[in-house]
């Protein structure tokens, strides 16, 4: 897949088969809009073309009280290229985009700049200088340009909307099962794994601390995961704790991750963390002697677990013919 940063890089006198969005998540909803997207470029026979922001537009109007992110830009990429897009177009929400009329979009993104012969978008789809476009004024401009459109309907799933509210809400609640079911495969963080404190180390279980930026995920607590190495090619069992850690005076929000049965210097390698089932919530212990206890029974439970999880694979990750263990 091409990722193009920003229209001045879209290469010239190219047509293209779009769709429009967020895609935060890339969901279950998400993948079958993109999954429509792949079969109409197949048809036109052209690229399939994903136009996205970054930031997202909640975070430029609201920066202070947007919802969580379920990923970072890398793993949104990731996802939307497993899709089978052949160019996402990353477009940067700035006051510039945001005061940019729906007319505008249409003319100058649309038409002129990517040459769109096929649109495909959400059902509740809003977009330019106060949501004032909608698919109402692409049907006209549809007429006018010469492209055709593609209305892409609501996803449900027990008769509720596919959403990334809906996941982002499960997350928060721990209830890995059912986000794992509106994602289509389990929720993902993953980051470079830098030097922390050494806690873990000096409690006698090592963790690798992966650097979440921006990202805060909306689940909290200690869960049972697959730790998947993208520089080696190898996936691990292990245990994680997303949180502040109380007992030791913590206050910023880390992933730290231990291997079960397993030892691998991982600083500076890119980690991706795979959440299977959460263990308990994070709590404050009256001393480091008790949560060293605590980990030791948090690692024995997510080794139990996990041995129920070996066939596990994972559509999004090269790894899954490597080594587990």
């Amino acid at each position: 897949m091409q990722l193009i940063r920003g229209l001045n890089r879209w290469p010239d006198n190219t047509e293209s088969v779009v769709t429009i969005g967020n895609f935060d998540g890339v969901h279950l909803g998400h993948q079958s809009m993109l999954a429509s997207l792949r079969s109409a470029a197949d048809t036109h026979q052209l690229p399939a073309t994903v136009i996205s922001f970054e930031p997202l537009p909640q975070e430029y109007f609201m920066p202070q009280s947007a919802p969580s992110r379920l990923q970072g830009l890398r793993d949104r990429v990731r996802s939307i290229e497993a899709s089978g897009v052949d160019r996402l177009v990353l477009l940067d929400f700035d006051s510039h985009f945001a005061e940019q009329s729906a007319e505008d979009f249409i003319s100058d993104v649309l038409i002129e700049q990517l040459q769109t012969r096929h649109l495909i978008i959400g059902d509740d789809f809003c977009f330019g200088h106060k949501r004032r476009g909608n698919f109402q004024m692409l049907t006209s401009a549809a007429k006018t340009h010469g492209f055709t459109l593609q209305r892409s309907h609501t996803c449900l799933q027990d008769e509720h909307r596919i959403s990334s509210t809906r996941v982002r809400e499960h997350l928060s609640k721990g209830e890995l099962a059912a986000a794992t079911s509106l994602l289509g495969r389990p929720y993902r963080i993953s980051g470079r794994v830098i030097h922390g404190e050494k806690v873990g180390r000096q409690l006698g279980f090592p963790t690798a601390n992966v650097a979440l930026g921006v990202l805060r995920p909306a689940l909290r607590g200690v869960f049972a995961v697959w730790a998947c190495d993208l520089e080696r090619g190898t996936r691990h069992a292990a245990v994680a704790n997303l949180g502040e850690r109380p007992t030791v005076g913590g206050r910023k929000l880390l992933l730290e991750v231990h291997l079960l049965d397993a030892e691998a210097d991982l600083y500076g390698h890119h980690l991706a963390v795979d959440f299977i089932a959460q263990l308990r919530h994070e709590q404050r212990f009256a001393s480091l002697d008790e949560l060293k206890m605590q980990i030791a029974r948090d690692a024995d439970a997510a080794r139990e677990l996990m041995k129920d999880q070996m066939t596990y694979t994972d559509p999004l990750c090269s790894t899954d013919e490597a080594r587990q263990t």
